[in-house]
């Protein structure tokens, strides 16, 4: 599956997708356009996924609401879940691990430290 590109109206309907990737580039960005190959590689190689893409000058209340401060930040959710967000281009092999270990992630034990957390917050 190739890369989706995202916006206002459709990221959260995508989010209802079991695992999501979201990467937030800009054009101008040099790191963007470096980590953009390896991102569509992996969506190609991983077509179980979602890998969406964010345009931040497109999109740019969307970008605000999600918090992006540095590009490209790259989004994992699970189950609609924020699971993973790090600014930063990933090698191919660390874009690898960190799909290996969304992969992997016990959500039941997800959701407990969510509650826990936020009846520590209360």
């Amino acid at each position: 599956m190739a890369t989706v590109d995202l916006t206002q109206d459709t990221f959260e309907s995508t989010l209802k997708n079991d695992i999501v990737l979201v990467d937030f580039w800009a054009a101008w960005c040099g790191p963007c356009r470096m980590f953009a190959p390896v991102y569509e590689k992996a969506s190609e190689q991983h077509p179980d996924i979602v890998f969406g893409k964010v345009d931040t000058e497109a999109e740019r209340s969307l970008a605000a609401a999600a918090q992006i401060t540095s590009i490209p930040t790259l989004m994992a959710f699970r189950e609609g879940i924020l699971v993973f967000a790090q600014p930063g281009a990933l090698p191919g092999a660390a874009l690898e691990s960190l799909i290996t270990q969304v992969k992997g992630l016990d959500m039941d034990e997800v959701r407990a430290k969510i509650a826990e957390q936020q009846a520590a917050a209360v």
